[in-house]
């Protein structure tokens, strides 16, 4: 008996002899994901262009194995390696020793003590930028949501007022993002040392971020007060092993790659809760109903946010129907086996969070927007990994709880004066997958006043 007759082989569609299913997966990656996992089972295969072989897994289990057990035979997908000319060897990017190291030196920026003492930067920033909101108005609405977060980021990281960070920080960083995108999305990037037009203007944008991250670190060097953000947290940390804290260029790593996790994908979170919201009006009510509850007239407060039991509820049901990061790729550093699959050297394996979490095994009415399906303790009853908005194992996303009270508080500071309506006429919402899932062409609402405050 053969080697290979001892493990089941993966079914999949017959793809294109050269670029193989490379098409579908560009045109549409959540309806082709979906559709294979439906058609083909647990483990399903697929061919990106002529070389790349991908194993698409939807089944809890074998998600575990490949994100906690068996992680060591794996490293992050070439698509997200590309990222590293942008967030060079950030926690997103770096792999094995660097990556553990990296990840000793930050937790403490994370720690839940540090974390409630960034509560009151966000609400006081999402205060201060809804205060230019008018009843009637007509708003992009997911453009507010990145300007709300990138506020935050500003704040919480550097003690940065947001119109500042927004000049300094968010115009470049926005466009290395879709520069980035497009390299990634690209089946054979040019390598960057070529000359060519989007070469040059990434390369650029990247430089201008790195001038600003560069005179920040180094104006802090300089300063002998003690901060108290994410920053001052960071260039503080010092490695139990050897007693060394972060060189400037890895601070520069670890503050692109915060930025560009912290931003985007809570902005998305919200913009597609807001959404949800506009089409679910007793849900909508049932959060009016918890925010007059605990805050009444008063502004939030951090310790709201425990209260904010249903506030919670609902952004996991955001999170679950619309997850922001949507997938996760890895690629095999060698033979390993999954299950009764065996994933062999230099293979890609996939599994996607928008996939699993409309999989009607794990969720009854998947596709229904249900936040008190998350009352009682309900992810505990769940099987690890049939849900899992924040990755998971020793690359779990380090700002999750972070992310969660930002959204909470955020949401809090909107509803309970707010409610948001899609502008008549507006176009049908489809989520666009790029380096986070976004709300494609943007979410134009109108404002109403619910509450005279």
């Amino acid at each position: 008996m053969g080697t290979s007759d001892r493990y089941k082989s993966p079914s999949g569609p017959k793809g294109k002899m050269f670029t193989g299913h490379l098409a579908e997966f560009q045109s549409d990656p959540l309806a082709f994901l979906s559709q294979l996992s439906k058609e083909h089972g647990p483990v399903a295969s697929f061919r990106l262009g002529p070389f790349q072989r991908v194993k698409l897994v939807s089944d809890p289990e074998l998600i575990k194995e490949i994100l906690v057990t068996k992680q060591k035979s794996f490293i992050k997908s070439r698509d997200l390696r590309v990222l590293k000319s942008l967030v060079g060897e950030g926690l997103l990017t770096s792999e094995k020793e660097i990556h553990m190291r990296q990840r000793r030196l930050i937790q403490p920026a994370f720690k839940k003590s540090h974390i409630a003492g960034y509560a009151q930067d966000m609400i006081d920033t999402s205060i201060s930028y809804l205060a230019d909101w008018e009843h009637g108005q007509t708003r992009m609405v997911s453009e507010d949501m990145m300007n709300i977060t990138l506020g935050i980021i500003s704040k919480t990281m550097f003690g940065m007022e947001f119109n500042e960070g927004y000049e300094r920080i968010g115009e470049p960083l926005e466009k290395c993002m879709k520069l980035a995108v497009r390299r990634m999305r690209s089946a054979v990037p040019l390598p960057l040392w070529l000359p060519t037009k989007k070469n040059m203007e990434f390369k650029e944008a990247v430089k201008t971020l790195d001038e600003v991250l560069f005179n920040i670190i180094e104006g802090r060097r300089e300063d002998s007060t003690e901060h108290h953000d994410l920053l001052g947290i960071l260039m503080a940390a010092r490695d139990e092993s050897d007693g060394q804290g972060m060189t400037d260029s890895q601070l520069r790593d670890e503050l692109m790659t915060i930025f560009l996790a912290g931003h985007e994908t809570t902005a998305n979170a919200l913009a597609w809760t807001l959404f949800l919201l506009s089409q679910n009006p007793e849900a909508e009510k049932k959060l009016h109903q918890e925010l007059d509850q605990v805050i009444g007239n008063r502004n939030p407060n951090p310790e709201d946010f425990m209260k904010l039991s249903y506030t919670q509820n609902i952004i996991w049901e955001s999170l679950r129907l619309y997850p922001p990061a949507y997938v996760i790729g890895r690629d095999a550093i060698e033979d390993v086996v999954i299950g009764d699959y065996l994933v062999k050297k230099g293979e890609m394996v996939m599994m996607s969070q928008y996939v699993m979490h409309r999989d009607p095994a794990y969720f009854e009415q998947p596709e229904s927007f249900l936040p008190e399906r998350f009352e009682n303790n309900y992810m505990k009853t769940l099987p690890p990994y049939a849900f899992f908005p924040f990755g998971g194992g020793p690359r779990v996303c380090i700002g999750n709880h972070f992310a969660l009270m930002e959204a909470v508080l955020v949401l809090a500071c909107i509803a309970r004066r707010w409610r948001v309506r899609l502008a008549p006429g507006h176009h049908t919402v489809r989520p666009q997958p790029l380096i986070t899932m976004r709300p494609k062409q943007g979410l134009l609402m109108v404002i109403e006043e619910h509450k005279n405050l």
